[in-house]
């Protein structure tokens, strides 16, 4: 079954796939053939076979809904606790600066909660829970902002206004019958 843009079924479209297992289940206890049961509920045969392994293989827990496919989510302890460890700072877990990169966020689940996010499904757990993306200052430590103004407004203007006027040109003739 293809599923619209966006991925897999949403819980309500999770729970109706299961009640038709389910309803498959009945029919297989039934003694029913498999493309009768395809027939009544509306399903391809192949899923019916598929289901009447599982069945056979698991019982009725076979055919249960094993829930979303998606990632472990942290609980809301397990966010307030990696909250802390960050507002802590990156060198108190063994990287050289301060910055905090998402690589280091998502390494840093790993080690503490032995779960694994992607570096896009880390940055939209701290977007879910408040946190902002920011570009670090990058100057010099030796800056002198006062030497930085004065250069601006004096030497700048000089500089900038130096160029050669724009005039009229050279232009050659370069077609051998013009010479």
């Amino acid at each position: 079954m293809r599923y619209a843009q966006g991925g897999g079924l949403t819980d309500a479209g999770r729970a109706a796939r299961e009640r038709l297992r389910l309803q498959a289940v009945e029919r297989f206890e039934g003694g029913q053939k498999n493309r009768e049961i395809a027939a009544a509920l509306r399903v391809s045969e192949r899923s019916v076979e598929r289901w009447r392994r599982q069945w056979r293989e698991g019982g009725e827990a076979g055919v249960l809904s094993k829930g979303s496919p998606g990632r472990p989510r942290l609980s809301d302890t397990q966010i307030e606790k990696l909250e802390r460890e960050l507002e802590r700072g990156p060198l108190v877990h063994g990287w050289t600066d301060q910055r905090w990169t998402l690589a280091r966020i998502k390494a840093l689940i790993g080690r503490l909660f032995h779960v694994s996010y992607t570096v896009e499904g880390t940055w939209l757990l701290l977007k879910r829970h408040g946190w902002s993306w920011q570009q670090p200052a990058r100057r010099a430590i030796e800056r002198d902002d006062t030497s930085v103004e004065v250069w601006k407004k004096e030497t700048w203007p000089w500089v900038r206004a130096s160029r050669r006027s724009a005039g009229p040109g050279l232009s050659l003739r370069t077609r051998p019958g013009s010479r």
